[in-house]
């Protein structure tokens, strides 16, 4: 393995760890801070790493117990939405976009942290259930049950909100 440096690290690494800490529910003007200070963490700790999971699963379990802190620190209950990636071409498909994104953020919102935790790192950064279990630390089989779970409430959550459009077009289609 070549030798890693916090500049090597960082440059490869930190749109991930900004991506992370957005989907913690870190709120906008406040990321920055935080991903600064997981590269903090990782400039004292980088010569400790021992390449037994992936970086990325440390750099995640970095900015898991970082965001932790920021979270217990200020006790907030307002979470931001989710910016669309990219700008689409049409203003509504925009308008579209930043409303599925404000959505999934409430959704996520909903579940307890440690399934949104597992959730996330599966289901939105595509990482493995063993690389999700190294960095939060629990086991595997619990990894499978919280993301089972965290599926199953977000699929009720869906379905509630399914509902609830459909009675509200009904509702504007009778009143218009």
């Amino acid at each position: 393995m070549a030798e890693l440096t916090l500049q090597s690290v960082y440059e490869a690494n930190w749109r991930f760890v900004w991506r992370c800490v957005r989907k913690m529910g870190i709120p906008d003007a406040r990321i920055e801070d935080v991903v600064q200070d997981v590269f903090i963490v990782v400039n004292r700790q980088l010569a400790a790493f021992e390449g037994r999971s992936s970086i990325q699963t440390w750099l995640y379990g970095i900015a898991f117990r970082v965001a932790q802190e920021d979270h217990r620190r200020r006790e907030r209950e307002e979470r931001p939405a989710l910016a669309p990636a990219e700008a689409p071409a049409r203003p509504d498909a925009y308008a579209e976009r930043a409303q599925a994104a404000r959505l999934l953020h409430e959704l996520l919102a909903e579940l307890p942290e440690e399934q949104r935790i597992v959730f996330v790192l599966a289901e939105l950064e595509g990482q493995s259930p063993k690389d999700v279990a190294d960095a939060t630390g629990v086991g595997i089989n619990t990894v499978y049950s919280r993301l089972r779970r965290a599926r199953e409430h977000l699929g009720r959550a869906t379905e509630r909100l399914r509902v609830r459009s459909q009675r509200e077009g009904r509702t504007r289609m009778a009143a218009g």
